[in-house]
């Protein structure tokens, strides 16, 4: 990241940057529609929910989205930036397009009221080490005739160190994932010529970065998953990774004094919402 007070800029593979580029209703109907191949007036508009995905039961897991969208025919989007490997993150994924499908319906309403979700993963890492295909659309289909079961629940896959050097001609999603790959301002410029949408991103981009509380808030969390990153490798290292819950508290209570909300400090540590609540009151 450049530190230059006039060559600031925020990258968008720290998911705070992210997040706020796609509170921009332009940006979001952009990337929107490169992901699902429609065009954009086709679409129209998209509008953001509520990221917190609510327990199915009493004591269970809440999910915690970075970008959840709703286009107008009903089909949601969970969009997810991730820099480093996460843990379980297959499993992570499936629990929460799952519980997002599952949450479209109320006591006594009809299945046919249930709409296509689809989970989109932005990876700042390789997740699929055996081959150079940097972009994935997952669905269920017969192991032996290939043949779809359901559209309904969709996975995709981004891996944006697996980028081509020349990205062919009209991929949309190729050209966002090169904006999103971006180091420099030099980098965003030359990826704004492509279309109005990623020009409204990078103005976006720059809006953000000039704005002093935007850039605190974007630099302490990048300082927290930075630390957080060091911390985890460290007890990795130890043989001390994901070890008894005393452990898992101490984690916990970091994240908390680094700036991370209860419900991440819950997520990332895998402690129960309930019990991390207890453990901040206490702490506090």
């Amino acid at each position: 990241m450049e530190k230059g007070k006039d060559n600031f800029i925020m990258l968008p593979v720290v998911d705070f940057c992210f997040k706020e580029l796609l509170q921009n209703g332009k940006v979001r109907l952009g990337l929107t529609a490169a992901l699902l191949g429609r065009r954009t007036e086709e679409i129209q508009n998209t509008f953001l929910l509520p990221t917190i995905l609510q327990r199915g039961r009493k004591g269970g897991k809440e999910g915690i989205l970075d970008v959840r969208v709703v286009l107008r025919e009903g089909t949601q989007m969970d969009m997810e930036m991730q820099v480093d490997y996460f843990e379980f993150w297959e499993e992570r994924i499936l629990f929460y397009l799952c519980r997002m499908f599952a949450e479209q319906l109320e006591r006594g309403d009809s299945y046919e009221k249930l709409k296509k979700c689809v989970h989109v993963s932005i990876l700042d890492f390789i997740y699929f080490p055996q081959d150079h295909e940097c972009c994935r659309k997952i669905h269920f289909r017969d192991d032996k005739t290939g043949q779809s079961y359901s559209d309904k629940l969709e996975i995709q896959i981004l891996e944006l160190r697996k980028l081509p050097e020349i990205i062919p001609e009209g991929d949309d999603v190729m050209m966002w994932m090169r904006f999103f790959s971006g180091r420099r301002r030099e980098d965003f410029e030359r990826m704004a010529k492509m279309n109005e949408y990623l020009d409204e991103a990078y103005g976006t981009l720059l809006v953000l970065s000039a704005d002093e509380k935007k850039r605190l808030e974007y630099e302490a969390r990048e300082r927290a998953l930075r630390d957080f990153n060091t911390q985890m490798y460290s007890a990795e290292k130890r043989g001390e990774m994901r070890g008894e819950l005393k452990k898992a508290e101490r984690v916990l209570k970091e994240l908390l004094a680094r700036g991370f909300s209860v419900e991440e400090g819950a997520a990332i540590t895998e402690i129960d919402i309930e019990k991390a609540k207890d453990i901040f009151k206490d702490w506090m």
